[in-house]
């Protein structure tokens, strides 16, 4: 290549952290450092590069594979006008992305090639339950949808859900702290106050929905006291999708599935060494120059 390693470090840095366009990168080439790089050289150093990333990639999801605990969630994506999704599966070691034409659980599959854990944390989606020995709903969305509940008219169901699930959180923050006989025993007051809330007749709609949710999932829901490596919602796992979101605004999304999956991999590096401590520049320099961003272990 023409142009040094911290040059396309810092390409790869601004392009896929700061969703920065190929031409927006050529012009701020050229005005701040007096260096003219065309869009296709852009392309050519980006492709270039990819293979560092892809290795870098299968060491993270290997990891991923033996991990005791997943966390997943997905977003769209666009990818030469199509609809795709950007899925992530995450916990305090490690962060996959994925690119995939698909919403279904056959991803999960593929990803996970075998590897049941022994806790998932995630959404309500169907796709993603059934991967693991034990499921941990997410708190944070049954209660905006306790929320959204109450807002649109039930006063019977959803306000008691509420107060619980908040408890609950409270209790989430502590459980690290807690002896495994305090867990347990608030488990049982959650438990009880929650056949409580169950033995409710609510007569607006969304109450009636939510009611029904509940008795499907309700062992589900406070998993994290019982397993307190657990988290009780999937906030990780939206906060690393958020730059998918902002890059989806801001460009429209990628041109070629290459472009994607250089995409997941590159914020897959970025998350596993924020999970260290490092930060994306140093992280992606790190693997362009054939180290890992992966503690031993």
């Amino acid at each position: 290549s023409l142009f040094s390693l911290n040059i396309l470090t810092l390409a790869i840095y601004l392009r896929f952290t700061h969703a920065i366009s190929y031409k927006r990168l050529t012009q701020l080439f050229l005005h701040l450092y007096a260096l003219p790089i065309s869009e296709g050289a852009l392309d050519a150093m980006f492709q270039r590069a990819k293979p560092r990333f892809d290795n870098e990639f299968a060491a993270i999801l290997g990891r991923l594979r033996r991990s005791r605990i997943v966390c997943s969630d997905e977003t769209s994506v666009r990818i030469d006008g199509k609809t795709h999704w950007n899925w992530v599966f995450q916990n305090d070691q490690v962060v996959i992305h994925v690119v995939r034409n698909s919403r279904a659980a056959s991803v999960i599959t593929e990803v996970m090639a075998g590897h049941r854990p022994s806790i998932w944390v995630s959404d309500l989606y169907g796709a993603q339950q059934g991967h693991a020995d034990i499921w941990q709903v997410c708190l944070a969305h049954q209660l905006r949808d306790c929320k959204y509940a109450i807002e649109a008219g039930d006063t019977i169901f959803a306000p008691r859900m509420k107060i619980l699930l908040l408890r609950a959180v409270v209790l989430a923050r502590r459980r690290k702290a807690l002896a495994e006989i305090t867990r347990r025993t608030y488990q049982r007051r959650l438990d009880r106050e929650l056949t409580a809330i169950m033995a409710l007749a609510p007569t607006n709609r969304h109450g009636r929905r939510l009611r029904k949710r509940y008795a499907k999932v309700r062992n589900s829901l406070f998993t994290f006291l019982e397993h307190p490596d657990a988290p009780p919602d999937n906030n990780g796992s939206e906060r690393e999708l958020r730059p998918t979101a902002t890059y989806r605004k801001v460009t429209g999304g990628f041109r070629s599935q290459w472009g994607g999956d250089l995409f997941a991999g590159v914020r897959s590096v970025i998350g596993t060494a924020a999970r260290c401590g490092a930060d994306a520049y140093q992280a992606i320099l790190a693997v362009l120059r054939g180290g890992s961003v992966l503690q031993p272990g």
